[in-house]
């Protein structure tokens, strides 16, 4: 993987989980600047918050004229932001179709005005592949629920953004590239995801919550990974114009033999409870991730017990 090293870098959403982890890996040789809301902040908890090299801006992507002044000067963009999570898409399906597509197209204008960009990153998601995903990969069809359905606001504003990026690519030669990142956890989680929420009961050894019968089946990706898969994103000159599905497929199991694997590495006494499911599921979510192999050299390392106990012992710190 080629290090980036003295370039200015503009990364929506930089205050969360991913995108703060990001910034770990580039402020050492670059200018980072944050553009965020900072609506989820994970970044503040970062030993590198105080770095010299970081610019944090409080703003929205909504705010199009504030988010061209802000980009000015940028050579990479990281394209992070966005309204995320089950709740929160089902408690305001307006804003999240709003600041998906409507946010996401001014971060697109804005990268297409700078004098000089090397790379545009936008993230997308594993959700546009619908409830059945097996060893889905990123030419097959993109699938949407019923109109109507909350939760499908999200899939359908981030397949939009996928439309644009592509769009900008073709159009106006903008070096494009998007992920789609499956199920991604870890150390500075924020926000929903089932394994911070297993493992911050279990470290307490409180009730695991179950929706539905837990027999949905997910492929784990470790916050790590995810990150050298965006850097080969951004470095990889393989990468523009692409889409690429960035997970761990080895990584599986079901919801319930995730809260078992997770009482079993935190040597935790947690009981798991089942309640009902409220609002439409994925039930099955596994990628195929041939292309990230072959066009950008990128393979996901951490295994699902050692991602687990990296993200518990981090969590530990925090809560104890």
């Amino acid at each position: 993987m080629v290090e980036i090293r003295g370039k200015k870098i503009f990364i929506t959403g930089g205050a969360g989980f991913i995108g703060s982890t990001l910034i770990g890996r580039l402020i050492e040789h670059n200018q980072v600047t944050v553009f965020d809301n900072m609506s989820r902040n994970a970044l503040k908890y970062k030993s590198y918050y105080s770095h010299p090299n970081l610019t944090v801006i409080e703003g929205d992507v909504l705010n199009l004229e504030l988010l061209k002044k802000s980009m000015v000067g940028s050579d990479y963009v990281v394209h992070c932001a966005g309204i995320a999570g089950i709740d929160t898409v089902i408690k305001s399906p307006v804003t999240t179709m709003k600041v998906n597509m409507i946010g996401s197209a001014y971060v697109l204008e804005a990268a297409a005005s700078l004098d000089h960009c090397e790379r545009v990153v936008c993230f997308s998601t594993s959700e546009v592949f619908g409830q059945m995903a097996f060893r889905s990969d990123e030419t097959s069809p993109a699938v949407m629920g019923a109109v109507g359905e909350a939760r499908w606001t999200y899939a359908v504003s981030k397949l939009a953004e996928e439309h644009l990026a592509y769009s900008y690519y073709k159009e106006t030669n903008l070096p494009c590239v998007t992920v789609r990142p499956f199920n991604v956890y870890g150390p500075g989680q924020v926000g929903e995801g089932a394994i911070r929420a297993f493992i911050f009961n279990a470290i307490k050894n409180d009730k695991l919550i179950i929706h539905g019968d837990g027999t949905q089946i997910r492929a784990w990706c470790y916050v790590d990974d995810m990150v050298d898969g965006i850097l080969c994103c951004l470095t990889r000159k393989e990468a523009i114009g692409e889409s690429f599905n960035i997970g761990n497929q080895r990584a599986i199991t079901t919801i319930y033999g995730l809260a078992n694997t997770i009482i079993r590495v935190t040597n935790s006494k947690s009981s798991i409870e089942f309640v009902e499911k409220h609002s439409a599921d994925i039930e099955l979510r596994i990628p195929h991730v041939g292309k990230a192999k072959e066009l950008l050299g990128f393979q996901a390392k951490v295994d699902l017990d050692e991602g687990i106990h990296r993200t518990a012992e981090y969590f530990k710190g925090t809560l104890l």
